[in-house]
Protein backbone atom coordinates (compact mmCIF):
# COMPACT_ATOMS: atom_id res chain seq x y z
CA UNK A 1 0.00 0.00 0.00
CA UNK A 2 1.59 3.26 -1.17
CA UNK A 3 1.51 6.61 0.71
CA UNK A 4 -1.33 8.01 -1.42
CA UNK A 5 -3.45 4.90 -0.84
CA UNK A 6 -2.70 5.05 2.89
CA UNK A 7 -3.76 8.71 3.01
CA UNK A 8 -6.98 8.01 1.13
CA UNK A 9 -7.81 5.10 3.41
CA UNK A 10 -7.71 7.44 6.42
CA UNK A 11 -10.10 10.01 4.90
CA UNK A 12 -13.76 9.95 5.95
CA UNK A 13 -16.27 8.46 3.51
CA UNK A 14 -17.93 11.09 1.35
CA UNK A 15 -21.27 9.27 1.24
CA UNK A 16 -22.87 6.90 3.77
CA UNK A 17 -23.37 3.20 2.90
CA UNK A 18 -26.08 2.46 0.30
CA UNK A 19 -29.69 2.38 1.45
CA UNK A 20 -32.29 -0.01 0.11
CA UNK A 21 -35.92 1.09 0.21
CA UNK A 22 -38.20 -1.22 2.22
CA UNK A 23 -40.66 -3.49 0.42
CA UNK A 24 -43.62 -1.29 1.41
CA UNK A 25 -42.18 1.55 -0.71
CA UNK A 26 -43.54 0.06 -3.94
CA UNK A 27 -47.16 0.21 -2.78
CA UNK A 28 -46.70 3.76 -1.46
CA UNK A 29 -45.11 4.84 -4.74
CA UNK A 30 -47.98 3.36 -6.75
CA UNK A 31 -50.52 5.17 -4.56
CA UNK A 32 -48.79 8.53 -5.01
CA UNK A 33 -48.49 8.04 -8.77
CA UNK A 34 -52.17 7.22 -9.08
CA UNK A 35 -53.10 10.36 -7.15
CA UNK A 36 -50.82 12.54 -9.30
CA UNK A 37 -52.23 11.05 -12.51
CA UNK A 38 -55.74 11.85 -11.30
CA UNK A 39 -54.74 15.43 -10.45
CA UNK A 40 -53.20 15.99 -13.86
CA UNK A 41 -56.14 14.43 -15.67
CA UNK A 42 -58.47 16.85 -13.87
CA UNK A 43 -56.39 19.81 -15.06
CA UNK A 44 -55.63 20.90 -11.50
CA UNK A 45 -52.05 21.81 -12.52
CA UNK A 46 -49.50 21.29 -15.26
CA UNK A 47 -45.97 19.99 -14.67
CA UNK A 48 -43.34 22.68 -14.15
CA UNK A 49 -39.60 22.72 -13.58
CA UNK A 50 -38.26 23.81 -10.18
CA UNK A 51 -41.65 23.39 -8.53
CA UNK A 52 -40.32 23.23 -4.98
CA UNK A 53 -39.45 26.92 -5.33
CA UNK A 54 -42.13 28.22 -7.69
CA UNK A 55 -45.12 25.89 -7.47
CA UNK A 56 -47.17 27.46 -4.66
CA UNK A 57 -50.57 25.78 -4.39
CA UNK A 58 -52.19 25.72 -0.95
CA UNK A 59 -55.08 23.51 -2.09
CA UNK A 60 -52.64 20.87 -3.29
CA UNK A 61 -50.64 21.09 -0.08
CA UNK A 62 -53.73 20.64 2.08
CA UNK A 63 -54.73 17.61 -0.01
CA UNK A 64 -51.32 16.03 0.61
CA UNK A 65 -51.80 16.69 4.31
CA UNK A 66 -55.23 15.06 4.20
CA UNK A 67 -53.72 11.96 2.61
CA UNK A 68 -51.00 11.70 5.25
CA UNK A 69 -48.14 12.66 2.94
CA UNK A 70 -46.93 15.66 4.94
CA UNK A 71 -45.32 15.43 8.35
CA UNK A 72 -44.67 11.77 7.65
CA UNK A 73 -41.75 11.59 10.10
CA UNK A 74 -43.44 13.70 12.79
CA UNK A 75 -44.64 11.57 15.74
CA UNK A 76 -48.36 10.89 15.98
CA UNK A 77 -48.64 12.78 19.27
CA UNK A 78 -47.70 15.98 17.40
CA UNK A 79 -50.17 15.46 14.58
CA UNK A 80 -47.79 13.58 12.29
CA UNK A 81 -47.76 10.01 11.08
CA UNK A 82 -44.74 8.45 12.80
CA UNK A 83 -43.35 7.17 9.51
CA UNK A 84 -39.80 6.93 8.28
CA UNK A 85 -37.55 9.30 6.34
CA UNK A 86 -37.50 6.68 3.57
CA UNK A 87 -41.30 6.75 3.25
CA UNK A 88 -41.09 10.53 2.95
CA UNK A 89 -38.31 10.16 0.37
CA UNK A 90 -40.55 8.06 -1.87
CA UNK A 91 -43.37 10.62 -1.70
CA UNK A 92 -41.19 13.67 -2.35
CA UNK A 93 -39.38 11.89 -5.18
CA UNK A 94 -42.67 11.22 -6.96
CA UNK A 95 -43.96 14.76 -6.39
CA UNK A 96 -40.81 16.30 -7.85
CA UNK A 97 -40.64 13.89 -10.78
CA UNK A 98 -44.21 14.82 -11.67
CA UNK A 99 -43.49 18.54 -11.51
CA UNK A 100 -46.27 18.98 -8.92
CA UNK A 101 -46.78 22.34 -7.10
CA UNK A 102 -45.13 21.63 -3.72
CA UNK A 103 -43.61 25.00 -2.75
CA UNK A 104 -46.17 25.92 -0.08
CA UNK A 105 -45.21 23.12 2.28
CA UNK A 106 -41.69 22.36 1.09
CA UNK A 107 -39.54 24.15 3.68
CA UNK A 108 -41.84 23.34 6.61
CA UNK A 109 -42.00 19.64 5.74
CA UNK A 110 -38.37 19.24 4.70
CA UNK A 111 -36.52 20.88 7.56
CA UNK A 112 -38.68 22.86 9.97
CA UNK A 113 -40.52 19.80 11.26
CA UNK A 114 -37.39 17.69 11.84
CA UNK A 115 -35.56 20.66 13.40
CA UNK A 116 -38.42 21.33 15.81
CA UNK A 117 -38.36 17.68 16.81
CA UNK A 118 -34.62 17.93 17.43
CA UNK A 119 -34.32 21.33 19.12
CA UNK A 120 -37.81 22.72 19.73
CA UNK A 121 -39.55 23.04 23.07
CA UNK A 122 -42.71 21.11 23.82
CA UNK A 123 -44.76 24.29 23.37
CA UNK A 124 -43.10 25.06 20.01
CA UNK A 125 -43.81 21.55 18.76
CA UNK A 126 -47.44 21.73 19.83
CA UNK A 127 -47.82 25.13 18.19
CA UNK A 128 -46.46 24.29 14.74
CA UNK A 129 -46.13 20.57 14.02
CA UNK A 130 -49.84 19.63 13.75
CA UNK A 131 -50.45 22.50 11.31
CA UNK A 132 -47.36 21.59 9.27
CA UNK A 133 -48.59 17.99 8.97
CA UNK A 134 -52.03 19.24 7.91
CA UNK A 135 -50.54 21.48 5.22
CA UNK A 136 -51.84 24.61 6.94
CA UNK A 137 -48.63 26.24 8.21
CA UNK A 138 -45.92 27.57 5.89
CA UNK A 139 -42.34 28.47 6.77
CA UNK A 140 -39.38 30.26 5.23
CA UNK A 141 -35.66 30.15 6.04
CA UNK A 142 -33.91 33.17 7.55
CA UNK A 143 -30.23 32.43 6.98
CA UNK A 144 -28.75 34.39 4.04
CA UNK A 145 -28.01 38.11 4.34
CA UNK A 146 -27.04 40.91 1.94
CA UNK A 147 -23.31 41.17 1.13
CA UNK A 148 -22.59 37.85 2.86
CA UNK A 149 -22.98 35.41 -0.03
CA UNK A 150 -22.93 31.85 1.33
CA UNK A 151 -20.92 32.81 4.42
CA UNK A 152 -23.44 32.17 7.19
CA UNK A 153 -20.91 33.18 9.82
CA UNK A 154 -21.03 36.71 8.37
CA UNK A 155 -24.48 37.23 9.92
CA UNK A 156 -25.05 40.86 10.92
CA UNK A 157 -28.63 40.59 12.17
CA UNK A 158 -28.49 41.43 15.88
CA UNK A 159 -30.54 39.98 18.71
CA UNK A 160 -30.49 42.32 21.72
CA UNK A 161 -31.73 41.22 25.13
CA UNK A 162 -34.87 43.05 26.29
CA UNK A 163 -37.43 42.42 29.00
CA UNK A 164 -39.13 39.09 28.31
CA UNK A 165 -37.26 38.26 25.13
CA UNK A 166 -35.12 39.60 22.31
CA UNK A 167 -35.22 42.44 19.81
CA UNK A 168 -34.05 41.61 16.28
CA UNK A 169 -32.62 44.17 13.88
CA UNK A 170 -31.21 43.29 10.47
CA UNK A 171 -32.03 41.90 7.03
CA UNK A 172 -32.46 38.46 5.51
CA UNK A 173 -32.46 37.91 1.75
CA UNK A 174 -33.53 35.28 -0.84
CA UNK A 175 -36.28 34.12 1.52
CA UNK A 176 -38.46 31.93 -0.66
CA UNK A 177 -42.19 32.28 -0.02
CA UNK A 178 -41.87 34.79 2.85
CA UNK A 179 -44.82 36.77 1.46
CA UNK A 180 -47.02 33.70 2.01
CA UNK A 181 -45.32 32.12 5.03
CA UNK A 182 -46.48 32.29 8.61
CA UNK A 183 -43.02 32.18 10.22
CA UNK A 184 -39.36 31.39 9.72
CA UNK A 185 -36.23 30.44 11.63
CA UNK A 186 -33.90 33.46 11.84
CA UNK A 187 -30.18 33.13 12.57
CA UNK A 188 -28.94 36.17 14.51
CA UNK A 189 -25.99 37.27 16.59
CA UNK A 190 -27.00 37.21 20.24
CA UNK A 191 -23.50 37.57 21.72
CA UNK A 192 -20.03 38.71 20.58
CA UNK A 193 -18.09 36.28 18.33
CA UNK A 194 -15.89 34.90 21.12
CA UNK A 195 -15.40 31.40 22.46
CA UNK A 196 -17.05 31.23 25.88
CA UNK A 197 -14.27 29.05 27.31
CA UNK A 198 -11.12 30.63 25.88
CA UNK A 199 -12.33 34.16 25.11
CA UNK A 200 -10.69 33.91 21.69
CA UNK A 201 -12.33 35.22 18.54
CA UNK A 202 -14.70 32.68 17.00
CA UNK A 203 -17.17 33.74 14.30
CA UNK A 204 -19.28 30.65 14.90
CA UNK A 205 -19.87 31.53 18.55
CA UNK A 206 -22.62 33.84 19.79
CA UNK A 207 -25.16 32.88 17.09
CA UNK A 208 -28.70 31.82 18.00
CA UNK A 209 -31.87 30.84 16.18
CA UNK A 210 -35.26 32.45 16.74
CA UNK A 211 -38.73 31.56 15.50
CA UNK A 212 -40.11 34.77 14.02
CA UNK A 213 -43.78 35.13 13.16
CA UNK A 214 -43.76 37.07 9.91
CA UNK A 215 -46.79 39.19 10.79
CA UNK A 216 -44.95 40.58 13.84
CA UNK A 217 -44.69 44.38 14.21
CA UNK A 218 -41.48 45.65 12.65
CA UNK A 219 -41.21 42.92 9.98
CA UNK A 220 -41.12 44.21 6.40
CA UNK A 221 -41.26 41.79 3.45
CA UNK A 222 -39.99 43.20 0.17
CA UNK A 223 -40.33 41.26 -3.10
CA UNK A 224 -37.34 40.30 -5.26
CA UNK A 225 -38.91 39.60 -8.70
CA UNK A 226 -37.41 37.14 -11.16
CA UNK A 227 -36.59 38.09 -14.75
CA UNK A 228 -40.11 37.04 -15.72
CA UNK A 229 -41.69 39.23 -13.07
CA UNK A 230 -42.63 36.16 -11.02
CA UNK A 231 -42.33 36.60 -7.27
CA UNK A 232 -40.77 33.83 -5.19
CA UNK A 233 -37.83 35.47 -3.42
CA UNK A 234 -38.02 38.18 -0.78
CA UNK A 235 -35.96 40.44 1.40
CA UNK A 236 -37.12 40.36 5.03
CA UNK A 237 -36.19 43.37 7.16
CA UNK A 238 -36.35 43.44 10.97
CA UNK A 239 -36.77 46.81 12.66
CA UNK A 240 -36.57 46.08 16.37
CA UNK A 241 -38.80 43.02 16.09
CA UNK A 242 -39.68 41.55 19.48
CA UNK A 243 -39.28 37.78 19.85
CA UNK A 244 -40.31 36.33 23.23
CA UNK A 245 -38.02 33.95 25.10
CA UNK A 246 -40.47 31.16 24.30
CA UNK A 247 -39.51 31.51 20.63
CA UNK A 248 -35.78 30.94 21.06
CA UNK A 249 -35.01 27.75 19.12
CA UNK A 250 -32.66 25.38 20.91
CA UNK A 251 -29.77 26.73 22.95
CA UNK A 252 -28.69 30.35 23.01
CA UNK A 253 -25.31 30.49 21.32
CA UNK A 254 -25.89 27.11 19.70
CA UNK A 255 -27.17 28.51 16.44
CA UNK A 256 -24.18 27.52 14.33
CA UNK A 257 -24.34 23.81 15.23
CA UNK A 258 -28.12 23.82 14.78
CA UNK A 259 -27.98 25.49 11.36
CA UNK A 260 -25.27 23.19 10.00
CA UNK A 261 -27.29 20.19 11.14
CA UNK A 262 -30.38 21.64 9.49
CA UNK A 263 -28.48 21.99 6.21
CA UNK A 264 -28.17 18.21 5.98
CA UNK A 265 -31.93 18.16 5.36
CA UNK A 266 -31.76 21.13 3.01
CA UNK A 267 -28.90 20.02 0.78
CA UNK A 268 -29.29 16.29 0.32
CA UNK A 269 -32.85 15.71 -0.85
CA UNK A 270 -34.02 14.71 -4.33
CA UNK A 271 -34.90 18.34 -5.10
CA UNK A 272 -31.17 18.91 -5.63
CA UNK A 273 -31.20 16.86 -8.84
CA UNK A 274 -34.89 16.54 -9.79
CA UNK A 275 -35.72 20.24 -10.29
CA UNK A 276 -35.26 19.70 -14.03
CA UNK A 277 -36.61 16.13 -14.20
CA UNK A 278 -39.89 17.14 -15.92
CA UNK A 279 -37.75 18.84 -18.59
CA UNK A 280 -35.58 15.74 -18.94
CA UNK A 281 -38.60 13.50 -19.52
CA UNK A 282 -40.08 16.00 -22.01
CA UNK A 283 -36.73 16.09 -23.82
CA UNK A 284 -36.67 12.28 -24.08
CA UNK A 285 -40.15 12.38 -25.60
CA UNK A 286 -39.04 14.93 -28.20
CA UNK A 287 -35.94 12.87 -29.05
CA UNK A 288 -37.77 9.56 -29.41
CA UNK A 289 -36.72 7.88 -32.65
CA UNK A 290 -34.10 10.52 -33.46
CA UNK A 291 -30.58 9.08 -33.95
CA UNK A 292 -27.46 10.71 -32.52
CA UNK A 293 -28.61 11.67 -29.03
CA UNK A 294 -28.19 8.29 -27.33
CA UNK A 295 -24.78 9.00 -25.81
CA UNK A 296 -25.80 12.30 -24.22
CA UNK A 297 -29.08 10.89 -22.96
CA UNK A 298 -27.33 7.83 -21.53
CA UNK A 299 -24.78 10.04 -19.77
CA UNK A 300 -27.49 12.13 -18.14
CA UNK A 301 -29.63 9.18 -17.07
CA UNK A 302 -26.69 7.27 -15.59
CA UNK A 303 -25.62 10.33 -13.60
CA UNK A 304 -29.19 10.83 -12.42
CA UNK A 305 -29.29 7.28 -11.08
CA UNK A 306 -25.94 7.71 -9.30
CA UNK A 307 -27.14 10.95 -7.69
CA UNK A 308 -30.35 9.29 -6.60
CA UNK A 309 -28.37 6.50 -4.94
CA UNK A 310 -26.21 9.04 -3.10
CA UNK A 311 -29.20 11.07 -1.96
CA UNK A 312 -31.01 7.95 -0.81
CA UNK A 313 -27.95 6.95 1.21
CA UNK A 314 -28.08 10.29 3.01
CA UNK A 315 -31.80 9.80 3.66
CA UNK A 316 -30.97 6.46 5.25
CA UNK A 317 -28.37 8.13 7.42
CA UNK A 318 -30.87 10.78 8.52
CA UNK A 319 -33.32 7.98 9.30
CA UNK A 320 -30.79 6.51 11.72
CA UNK A 321 -30.49 9.84 13.55
CA UNK A 322 -27.27 11.11 11.99
CA UNK A 323 -26.71 14.54 10.41
CA UNK A 324 -24.32 13.86 7.50
CA UNK A 325 -23.44 17.43 6.56
CA UNK A 326 -20.42 16.38 4.46
CA UNK A 327 -22.39 13.92 2.34
CA UNK A 328 -25.21 16.43 1.93
CA UNK A 329 -22.76 19.00 0.56
CA UNK A 330 -21.50 16.45 -1.99
CA UNK A 331 -25.04 15.64 -3.16
CA UNK A 332 -25.94 19.31 -3.50
CA UNK A 333 -22.76 20.19 -5.42
CA UNK A 334 -23.01 17.33 -7.91
CA UNK A 335 -26.79 17.48 -8.16
CA UNK A 336 -27.14 21.14 -9.02
CA UNK A 337 -24.40 20.92 -11.62
CA UNK A 338 -26.31 18.02 -13.16
CA UNK A 339 -29.49 20.10 -13.29
CA UNK A 340 -27.72 22.77 -15.33
CA UNK A 341 -26.40 20.12 -17.70
CA UNK A 342 -29.96 18.93 -18.31
CA UNK A 343 -30.89 22.47 -19.34
CA UNK A 344 -27.87 22.71 -21.65
CA UNK A 345 -28.69 19.36 -23.27
CA UNK A 346 -32.33 20.32 -23.82
CA UNK A 347 -31.33 23.55 -25.53
CA UNK A 348 -28.73 21.79 -27.69
CA UNK A 349 -30.55 18.62 -28.70
CA UNK A 350 -34.12 19.84 -29.23
CA UNK A 351 -34.93 22.48 -31.85
CA UNK A 352 -37.74 24.06 -29.84
CA UNK A 353 -37.01 27.44 -28.25
CA UNK A 354 -38.06 28.23 -24.68
CA UNK A 355 -41.41 29.97 -24.39
CA UNK A 356 -42.43 31.34 -20.96
CA UNK A 357 -45.87 32.18 -22.39
CA UNK A 358 -46.69 28.58 -23.29
CA UNK A 359 -49.31 26.85 -21.17
CA UNK A 360 -47.43 23.55 -20.96
CA UNK A 361 -45.10 21.22 -22.84
CA UNK A 362 -41.40 21.24 -23.65
CA UNK A 363 -41.19 24.95 -24.54
CA UNK A 364 -42.66 26.03 -21.19
CA UNK A 365 -40.57 23.55 -19.17
CA UNK A 366 -37.41 24.73 -20.91
CA UNK A 367 -38.29 28.37 -20.24
CA UNK A 368 -38.89 27.65 -16.56
CA UNK A 369 -35.59 25.79 -16.27
CA UNK A 370 -33.56 28.43 -18.13
CA UNK A 371 -34.91 31.23 -15.96
CA UNK A 372 -34.38 29.32 -12.71
CA UNK A 373 -31.03 27.77 -13.60
CA UNK A 374 -28.82 30.63 -12.28
CA UNK A 375 -30.09 29.86 -8.78
CA UNK A 376 -29.45 26.11 -8.85
CA UNK A 377 -25.82 26.35 -7.75
CA UNK A 378 -26.39 29.31 -5.41
CA UNK A 379 -29.30 28.44 -3.11
CA UNK A 380 -28.34 26.31 -0.15
CA UNK A 381 -24.68 27.34 -0.53
CA UNK A 382 -22.60 28.02 -3.61
CA UNK A 383 -20.62 25.16 -5.12
CA UNK A 384 -17.37 26.84 -4.09
CA UNK A 385 -18.47 26.98 -0.47
CA UNK A 386 -19.69 23.38 -0.58
CA UNK A 387 -16.34 22.18 -1.90
CA UNK A 388 -14.64 24.05 0.91
CA UNK A 389 -16.89 22.23 3.40
CA UNK A 390 -15.99 18.89 1.83
CA UNK A 391 -12.26 19.67 1.82
CA UNK A 392 -12.36 20.77 5.46
CA UNK A 393 -14.39 17.73 6.46
CA UNK A 394 -11.83 15.45 4.82
CA UNK A 395 -8.96 17.20 6.58
CA UNK A 396 -7.54 18.63 3.36
CA UNK A 397 -7.63 22.29 4.47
Amino acid sequence: MGPVTQTLSRLPALVPPPTVLPARAAALRAEVRAFLAQERASGAWSPRADVWLSGWDERFTRELGRRGWLGMTIPVEYGGHGGSALDRYVVTEELLAAGAPVAAHWVADRQIGPTLMRFGTEAQRRRYLPRIAAGECYFGIGMSEPDAGSDLAAVRTKADRVDGGWELTGTKVWTSGAHHAHAFFALARSAPPRDVDTGESNRHAGLSQFIVELDSPGVQIRPIPLLTGAHHFNEVVFERVFVPDAMVLGELGGGWAQVTGELAFERSGPERFLSTFPLLTAMLAELAGQPGAEREVGRLVSRLWALRSMSLAVAGSLESGQAPELAAAVVKDLGTRFENEVVDAARTLVAIPPDPGAEAGFARLLADAVLHAPGFTLRGGTNEVLRGIVARGMGLR
